[in-house]
């Protein structure tokens, strides 16, 4: 009996221990929401530089703020500090739920949960990548995602100089053969073959430069959004407006025997459209007679 007790006591214990411990535990489990942090946005892919390679870097990242207005603005600021410009700059509200409750004398009241986001896209020197990132770490209450990019753009650089060089070349060429004796429809298409040759160098020459700005800038998107809100707002209640100054019984049961009576005299005056096929009728009634007499 005694080892009974003694192992019932434990049992109690344990269970004593176990239940103090489930609360610590669960406080353990829950995170206190303190906004993100600079190492959640930091990455090599932004800040990796080498002598021999020229890379494209873009980042992509979406996080809440407390205000999508507000915070738009400030990283607008940041954009201008690190020297770059913004591409683009959208912001839509979007309503989730909405509930009508009448308010009385022609009045409703609407309450509407909604929601703000924005969508922008910056560009920045890529050399300042990291740093515009961490400047605006401060707006991102939560942060949902991120995503870097640095890709290796030497060979494609090399790919447009090179293009560049053979269409300057060829123009160069065309030029001297252009100037040679020789018969005029030669020289024509001679000279219609330059032109082209001058294109296909000017083309070339703008995809180089495209191409070295897409290096010297880093292309960054940012989707921002803000916790749900409610709105609210005191409407006109149309359906009862129309209710108050509808006409009374009486007016209204006039008005339906005057429409009914009008009606009436309208399909009197279809039917005597029909005269002629009344006329046959009688006719025909008159003729049935005098033949059942005989």
């Amino acid at each position: 009996m005694a080892a009974d007790a003694d192992v019932a006591q434990g049992g109690g214990d344990a269970a004593r221990t176990r239940a103090a411990a489930a609360p610590a535990a669960d406080a353990a489990a829950v995170e206190e929401d303190h906004g993100a942090t600079a190492e959640q946005v930091a990455s090599s892919a932004a800040t990796y530089t080498d002598a021999q390679r020229k890379f494209i870097r873009t980042a992509q990242a979406e996080f809440r703020v407390d205000d999508v207005y507000r915070s738009t603005l400030a990283i607008e600021d940041v954009v201008a500090a690190q020297g770059g410009f913004v591409v683009r700059n959208d912001i839509a509200a979007q309503t989730l739920n909405t509930q009508r409750r009448s308010m009385g004398d022609g009045k409703l009241l609407e309450l509407a949960e909604y929601t703000v986001r924005g969508r922008l896209t910056v560009r920045v020197p890529s050399a300042n990548t990291q740093a515009f990132l961490r400047a605006i770490v401060g707006q991102m209450a939560f942060l949902d995602r991120r995503n870097f990019e640095a890709m290796d753009a030497q060979f494609q650089l090399l790919r447009q100089q090179l293009a560049y060089q053979r269409s300057q070349q060829a123009q160069q060429d065309l030029g001297q053969a252009a100037q040679q004796d020789g018969r005029m429809d030669r020289k024509a298409e001679v000279i219609q073959a330059r032109s082209d040759a001058k294109s296909s160098r000017d083309e070339a020459l703008i995809a180089q430069k495209e191409f070295e700005d897409r290096v010297a800038f880093s292309t960054i998107d940012l989707s921002l959004y803000q916790p749900s809100k409610i709105r609210k707002t005191e409407l006109t209640d149309v359906e009862a407006v129309f209710q108050q100054n509808s006409p009374g019984f009486f007016a209204r049961l006039g008005n339906s025997l005057r429409v009914g009576w009008y009606g009436v005299l309208d399909a009197m005056i279809e039917l005597s459209k029909l005269w002629p096929l009344w006329l046959l009728v009688v006719i025909g009634a008159i003729a049935y007679r005098r033949f059942r007499k005989r």
